[in-house]
């Protein structure tokens, strides 16, 4: 939950090229192409314990009627398979639900398995999102468009 008008979210979460000051986990977003509501990009993580780099190619169509993006990875890495499906819908109170499903398989020599994933995928992808809803909240009050909790 988002306590920000639905179009301040769809907006700031669909600008690829900010994601590096949206997730802490991003380094950098590359566009490499555009067309209409799809894009391909490279995301760049900031280096993990170990000193790696992890970067791949990801693209991802958004459809502003439905609210909806599905996005995959191009390069999928230890992956056979990486899809996410966002959904976004305006709440009663005025605020934004922001859904993420993310739907995946791990190559058999990946270095890890699908369970250590998930579990990776769960822990990470709520810090995000918390991230995310504290940001785009205080964007909303600099801009005046804060969500009244007590209508």
């Amino acid at each position: 939950m988002i306590g920000a008008p639905l179009p301040l979210v769809w907006n700031v979460t669909n600008d690829v090229e900010g994601w590096p000051d949206l997730f802490t986990e991003y380094q950098s977003a590359q566009v490499l192409h555009r067309d209409g509501d799809t894009v391909r990009f490279r995301l760049t993580m900031h280096p993990d314990p170990d000193g790696t780099v992890w970067s791949w190619v990801s693209e991802r169509t958004a459809d502003p009627v439905t609210r909806q993006v599905h996005a995959h990875r191009v390069e999928t890495g230890p992956f056979e398979y990486m899809r996410l499906h966002w959904l976004y819908s305006t709440e009663p109170d005025g605020g934004t639900r922001m859904t993420w499903i993310q739907d995946f398989d791990l190559r058999a020599d990946a270095p890890i398995d699908n369970r250590a994933m998930e579990v990776r995928l769960n822990t990470n992808t709520p810090q995000q999102m918390a991230i995310i809803r504290d940001k785009i909240e205080q964007l909303a009050r600099q801009r005046g468009l804060e969500v009244d909790d007590d209508e």
